[in-house]
């Protein structure tokens, strides 16, 4: 898509980058990672200066100020807490509970995303706003990205569906 991607492993990392993704996994690894390797301050500072970061699935985990489980409540997870919102891991189910959906994005329309063992968004608070959403047919209306200033964060994987328009978008963010 014409640019270079690049693996943030450590601190330093960051200084060579003009923007960061923090992919989907298992939040509760890639939390103990970044805390491992120091990243949360440096991840940080990176917000703070403005440059953008985009969150997917266990990403968008990390950036929510809070983190709740649907069965079990407050979950205590790690996380950077750089957006104003509130996400229900596991939301819908277990891994055999996955799906694939199309996803109404504010200023881009609609995007087909896949969710394993997705977490929502439950709350957003200003300045973060709720940017997309799909039809659930058991949970109805659901919201699933969100922005705040220059971070994104999406609770599904656009890169399993060969979905570019999010990249696109992103890369665009970037620029600006």
């Amino acid at each position: 898509m014409g640019v270079e991607a690049v693996y943030a492993k450590n601190p330093s990392d960051l200084e060579r980058v003009d923007a960061l993704i923090i992919p989907g996994g298992e939040p509760t690894t890639i939390a103990s990672l970044v805390k491992y390797k120091g990243l949360a301050p440096a991840i940080t500072k990176f917000s703070e200066d403005g440059k953008p970061i985009m969150g997917t699935c266990a990403g968008s985990i990390l950036l929510a100020k809070r983190v709740v489980d649907r069965v079990v409540g407050e979950t205590g997870q790690f996380t950077i807490g750089l957006m104003n919102i509130s996400v229900v891991r596991n939301a819908f189910g277990r891994q055999n509970d996955s799906f694939e959906a199309v996803v109404n994005m504010e200023g881009i329309g609609e995007v087909k995303a896949a969710f394993i063992r997705a977490p929502v968004i439950n709350e957003a608070w200003p300045p973060a706003k709720i940017t997309g959403y799909i039809n659930h047919p058991v949970a109805g209306k659901v919201s699933v990205s969100a922005e705040q200033g220059s971070l994104i964060a999406l609770t599904f994987h656009p890169e399993i569906t060969g979905e570019v328009k999010i990249y696109r978008y992103f890369i665009d963010f970037i620029r600006k």
